[in-house]
C-alpha cells in the first residue's frame, strides 16, 4: 500500500489509479470493514490525528479531482466521509523527498514520457510540509 504524500498532479497514470484503489482499501480498513491491512504502517498517520475517515476522504478527493482533470472517471460516491480540509496532516521534507525519488524511479521504468512532470516535489494538499527526516512509519527505509 502506498498512500502518496506527493501531490496527485505528480503521479503518472499507474500511480494515480493504484493510489485511488489503495486509498479506497485504506478507507475500508480505517472503518474496520476489512480483516487485512489493519496494522499497515501507512495508516498510522491517519489514525494518529483527528478523524481517520475524514482524513482519508481528504486524501482521496484530490486524487478524484486530478483524475477528472485528466479525463478519467473515479467514482467520488465511494468516498464515505466529509473530507478534512487541506493542511490537516503534516509530512516531513525527508518523507516527501523519499517518495519523490521512489516515484521518479518507478516512472523512469514504466512511463518515461511522464518524467517531465517530475520537476519539483510538492505535497498532497492534505499535508503541510515540515522540516525533518523520513517519517517513522515509513518502511521503505531502515530507520537508525
Amino acid at each position: 500500500m502506498r498512500l502518496w504524500s506527493l501531490h496527485p498532479k505528480l503521479l503518472d497514470r499507474a500511480a494515480l489509479v493504484a493510489g485511488w484503489r489503495e486509498g479506497l482499501l485504506a478507507q475500508k480498513v480505517l472503518q474496520g470493514n476489512t480483516k487485512g491491512y489493519r496494522n499497515h504502517p501507512q495508516l498510522d498517520r491517519f489514525r494518529a490525528d483527528g478523524d481517520p475517515a475524514a482524513l482519508i476522504a481528504g486524501w482521496l478527493l484530490p486524487l478524484a479531482e486530478e483524475a477528472t482533470a485528466r479525463g478519467y472517471q473515479f467514482n467520488r460516491e465511494l468516498i464515505v466521509a466529509t473530507p478534512s480540509p487541506a493542511g490537516s496532516l503534516s509530512v516531513t521534507q525527508g518523507q516527501l523527498e523519499l517518495e519523490f525519488a521512489h516515484l521518479h524511479a518507478k516512472v523512469t521504468k514504466r512511463a518515461p514520457e511522464w518524467l517531465h512532470h517530475l520537476d519539483t516535489p510538492a505535497p498532497h494538499s492534505l499535508f503541510r510540509l515540515t522540516p525533518g527526516p523520513v517519517e517513522p512509519w515509513e518502511r521503505a527505509v531502515e530507520h537508525r
